[in-house]
């Protein structure tokens, strides 16, 4: 099915905000925060209508649009680590948002964006490291700054290790609850199949039992019907009779 106008323009608008989000901003860049918030808007439209894509693209569309919001929100927070720590949670896009694309442009920013805060973490860690040195200048001080440098870095390490194990945590009750749901409706499938076979059985014998009610029906007046004409005519001849045995008195 063709693309329409809307789906047009909400691709156009999407390539440029990933182009944007590729360039190193000025903290006061206001554009790009505006096109994503029209990018939400059109597409809350292009789900609307009734000539709307196929659910796959809409989804992607939906990742891509939701990858962009959350990197500008990262963008907003306060310390290096809590950037980059926001920044792995961020989902990009799977396809190319055009034909000139070879991989997806929001994956590149994504790369992009984490080593920019990698670098920054690793710049304050070092900077840290700098003033420590010029405050102390002793062979002690420098080794104790190497002991806290490590320090932060293993803490940054278990955080992340953290996150990794709770991800996997989620996926896994994720697995389970999709394979117990699934087997739920399996069961409900089967029971529901078993359920319209009974119903079709009862419904074949109510059937054979009303056209046995309706042949029995059929027998039944029969039989009163010739009683009937029986009865009638035993009462005509015993009219004729009793007329011809006692004549009309004169």
């Amino acid at each position: 099915m063709a693309a329409t106008r809307l789906e047009l323009n909400l691709m156009r608008l999407l390539s440029r905000c990933e182009a944007l989000a590729a360039e190193r901003r000025d903290p006061e860049e206001w554009r790009l925060e505006k096109y994503v918030a029209a990018l939400e808007d059109m597409l809350r439209e292009l789900k609307k209508q009734s000539s709307k894509p196929a659910p796959e693209l809409l989804n992607e569309y939906s990742r891509k649009v939701d990858f962009l919001k959350g990197l500008l929100e990262a963008e907003k927070l306060s310390s290096s680590t809590e950037k980059a720590l926001a920044n792995q949670f961020l989902a990009p896009g799977r396809t190319p948002t055009t034909t000139k694309e070879r991989t997806p442009a929001t994956k590149t920013v994504h790369l992009q964006t984490k080593a920019r805060c990698t670098g920054k973490m690793r710049s304050e860690l070092l900077g840290t490291e700098l003033n420590i040195r010029k405050r102390k200048g002793l062979a002690s001080d420098e080794k104790q700054s190497a002991v806290e440098l490590d320090a932060v870095l293993q803490h940054h390490q278990d955080m992340q290790e953290k996150l990794a194990e709770e991800m996997l945590s989620l996926a896994r009750s994720l697995k389970n609850n999709t394979l117990a749901a699934q087997n739920v409706i399996k069961q409900d499938n089967q029971t529901l199949s078993h359920s319209l076979r009974m119903a079709d059985q009862n419904f074949e014998k109510l059937k054979d039992e009303s056209d046995r009610l309706e042949q029995h029906a059929k027998k039944s007046v029969n039989w009163l019907l010739w009683i009937m004409l029986i009865v009638v005519c035993f009462i005509f001849i015993s009219m004729i009779l009793f007329i011809r045995i006692f004549p009309k008195l004169k």
